[in-house]
């Protein structure tokens, strides 16, 4: 029996690798998305995937979503938290909203999601949650406290989830992505994102197949030994 997997932001970008890479590999996958119903539909007209919409920033409507995920698939074995929104300006220029939906999606969403999977991991005694942070939750960025303290966040987070899920079979690792040729990175203007490649030592940005192919390997039942652990991809941007 195919093991379950829930990918929140799922139906685009990294997280769109993600689920496909997942659903060749056998697993029964299930995408989350917030609002693109258009988009959404067309993710699974194409992949077969099932998409279910629900805000990761909502507490209850988590527990709602993973519950129709059981529901429909079976419990959730694997948990990608993806789901992210940048809503960037210097401190001077950000508002007290935009600092509380990044953190409250970016952060608060892993907190939400790991909620209502944790205990059917728990009981079943088997779990891989795997957070997606950012070279920028690592390394900061102009303009972007609110990000990168959220993806920073995530990372310890991470350390200490996978300290609580370690005797249960439940690992708790994350992906620390540098810049990938995502919606949310052609958003960037063509003059600064020209930038930011030229300061990636690969020459550059990243694919989403990338990130995926390192999903595969921090979920694969036989990972029990990886947990806690951040893994950086970003060509070479930022090493420490």
């Amino acid at each position: 029996m195919s093991r379950v997997a829930l990918i929140t932001g799922g139906t685009r970008g990294i997280g769109r690798g993600i689920c496909e890479a997942l659903k060749e590999a056998g697993y029964s996958v299930a995408a989350n998305y917030a609002g693109n119903d258009d988009a959404a539909a067309r993710f699974t007209e194409e992949t077969g995937i099932p998409a279910y919409k629900f805000s990761v920033a909502d507490y209850q409507a988590c527990q709602d979503g993973v519950a129709a995920v059981a529901a429909d698939l079976g419990d959730v074995e694997v948990l990608v938290n993806n789901a992210g929104i940048t809503r960037d300006g210097t401190l001077m220029n950000m508002s007290h909203e935009d600092w509380t939906m990044v953190v409250r999606t970016n952060l608060g969403g892993c907190f939400n999601m790991c909620k209502g999977v944790f205990p059917a991991m728990r009981d079943n005694r088997f779990g891989r949650i795997v957070n997606i942070g950012s070279i920028n939750g690592q390394a900061g960025q102009y303009g972007q406290v609110n990000y990168a303290a959220a993806k920073s966040g995530i990372h310890g987070f991470t350390k200490a989830l996978a300290q609580e899920g370690a005797r249960f079979n439940i690992t708790v690792n994350a992906i620390a992505p540098g810049y990938v040729d995502t919606d949310m990175v052609a958003a960037v203007p063509d003059n600064v994102l020209e930038k930011i490649v030229a300061k990636i030592p690969v020459g550059r940005l990243g694919h989403a197949d990338e990130i995926a192919r390192a999903v595969m390997f921090l979920i694969a039942d036989s990972a029990t030994f990886v947990t806690g652990s951040t893994m950086s991809i970003n060509g070479g941007q930022h090493m420490y």
